[in-house]
């Protein structure tokens, strides 16, 4: 037994290294990745001559081959070694200068995939050291700690630029608006911040980041912070509000854009209506709120609204009163087209994000920054690995608001 467990040891010392690991599929894609790259490269080059490479240019040439260069490039695929063309281009001025390659930027040591994978990796709060170890069997040991370094300054860089970036040029008609809490270390302890976000709606209906800030709450004062931001980059007047319905929230956007409608998500009125009563009536409320919310059309939201308020006033005081305070508030998405209803009654885009956001760092009990929080948030969407698509309705993004239809609630 002695000698099968002294055995068993020296084997695991090599496990993974022999040629029962060895895989012909990733071997053959590495093989022929070198080849494809300098194809690609090399059609780049043909494209801006002109003309093939011993092909002649019968009117004034647009340049000439340079001979080749050796460059190296970190991929998913590994660490490859390729022979990339040079080529002097004639300029505008006279002369000639050197020609540069689209595909394979003059300074780009790695691929944007790769650039993304290392950088969520440092930003879920793994220092450099431990992204090395944790990328070294997968790309060879090409990613040392100057790698791991100079991608996160690029990163920052990258999340600099766009917190600073001019808002002017997006087309965007509607604003939506919620906050999340995460936990992150602040002088060697854990506490929560808040995650202040803002998506846009273009009229193309695409959704679109505009601002993610770490914050100590959700006062009106942390709100106005984030939306002064926005305002001081050029962003124009949405034409719709969808807000979580926090009290700091409410009065910010009053106080900077009181004529623009605003819609309270009707979820998160749902979960306040529930907290106003006992467990045994959960199920008849849930079901008389859920007429009215996907009521068919706005007589048919008013007339339920009525009966709601008629019958709890009586049987529970608490949840009537709890949808008299959202007003008609609560009732915004009436003046848009029957089409965007589904996606103007509630936060529900930005909660989706939350969402995956929390999902990703679950691994994490405590991120190391307030914000390294709000990058890792942006990251996952620049990066592409988290996506939105457009909102439902968007074809009638561009017909205008009709105005408000008075409900008598004592009727």
């Amino acid at each position: 037994m002695e000698q099968d467990s002294t055995k068993t040891q020296a084997d695991g010392r090599t496990l993974f290294a022999g040629d029962a690991w060895f895989d012909p599929i990733e071997a053959g894609i590495r093989d022929r990745v070198r080849g494809f790259i300098e194809e690609l490269i090399g059609q780049e080059l043909e494209a801006a001559l002109g003309r093939g490479r011993y092909e002649r240019d019968a009117e004034a040439p647009k340049g000439y081959r340079n001979g080749t260069r050796e460059r190296q490039l970190l991929g998913s695929f590994g660490p490859v070694a390729l022979s990339v063309p040079r080529a002097r281009m004639a300029a505008e001025g006279g002369g000639t200068q050197e020609w540069r390659s689209a595909t394979l930027p003059r300074y780009a040591r790695m691929t944007k995939q790769v650039e993304a994978l290392i950088a969520g990796a440092y930003l879920a709060g793994t220092n450099t050291r431990r992204v090395k170890r944790a990328l070294a069997a997968l790309f060879g040991g090409a990613v040392g700690k100057d790698v791991v370094s100079r991608t996160w300054r690029k990163v920052r860089t990258d999340w600099d630029a766009w917190n600073g970036r001019d808002l002017a040029g997006e087309d965007v008609v509607r604003l939506i608006l919620d906050g999340t809490v995460v936990r992150v270390r602040l002088d060697r302890k854990a506490t929560n911040i808040s995650l202040l976000v803002v998506l846009g709606v273009r009229r193309d209906g695409q959704k679109v980041l505009l601002a993610v800030k770490n914050m100590g709450g959700e006062s009106e004062a942390a709100w106005r912070g984030v939306l002064d931001g926005l305002i001081a980059r050029r962003l124009r007047t949405p034409e719709f509000l969808i807000t979580d319905g926090g009290a700091g929230l409410e009065r910010a956007l009053a106080a900077l854009w009181p004529n623009v409608p605003a819609q309270r998500c009707t979820v998160h009125k749902h979960r306040n209506l529930l907290a106003h009563a006992p467990d045994a009536l959960h199920e008849e409320i849930s079901a008389d709120y859920t007429d009215i919310i996907y009521a068919e059309t706005a007589k048919q939201v008013q007339a339920r609204r009525r009966a709601f308020l008629r019958k709890w006033r009586l049987r529970c005081p608490a949840v009537a009163t709890s949808l008299e305070e959202a007003g008609d508030r609560l009732f915004a998405f009436l003046r848009l087209p029957p089409s965007q209803w589904k996606s103007a009654r509630t936060t529900n885009a930005i909660e989706r994000l939350h969402e995956e956001f929390k999902r990703r760092i679950k691994t994490q009990a405590v991120l190391p920054s307030a914000e390294t929080a709000a990058m890792l948030f942006w990251a996952l969407l620049a990066s592409g690995q988290i996506t939105m698509r457009k909102v439902n309705g968007w074809q009638t993004l561009g017909e205008g608001l009709t105005a408000p239809v008075p409900v008598d609630l004592a009727a």
